[in-house]
């Protein structure tokens, strides 16, 4: 009998930053791409993403964080990058700190960045200003 192969369940984490930091930092507002560079990563390591978290200056012990891997429906966290998740958490060493204590995996995906010109910074800014207006991002 072949071993048995059992997904790895990811919840990829995205910051929510305030549309006014769009023209600064394009990354950190757009959570789509966060996301779609956190399941490209989960995917190149064979890995299922099972929760996509969007947070912005969380406490590292919050329920909201811990409620899937209490669960058994998360095994690893990964977010985009250090500047994502300086975002998502209001500490990054307190959040790697209880991730450790409760054997749960951090990741950081470090892929390349999307290149945004003016024309994708304003899709990025329709996307998230009509959001109940039934605008879907394309």
């Amino acid at each position: 009998m072949g071993d048995v192969i059992v997904d790895v369940r990811v919840a990829a984490i995205a910051s929510l930053t305030p549309l006014e930091e769009l023209d600064g930092d394009p990354f950190l507002v757009d959570t789509r791409s966060q996301h779609a560079m956190c399941a490209r990563w989960a995917a190149e390591q064979g890995y299922v993403v099972t929760r996509q978290l969007r947070v912005y200056g969380m406490r590292p012990d919050h329920r909201a964080l811990w409620s899937d891997v209490e669960g058994g429906q998360v095994e690893l966290f990964v977010a985009p990058n250090d500047r994502v998740l300086a975002r998502a958490v209001v500490s990054v060493p307190d959040f790697a700190a209880e991730c450790e204590r409760r054997g749960v995996r951090l990741e950081l995906a470090g892929l390349e960045e999307p290149r945004y010109t003016a024309r994708g910074k304003a899709s990025v800014h329709r996307r998230l200003s009509m959001p109940t207006a039934g605008y879907d991002g394309c």
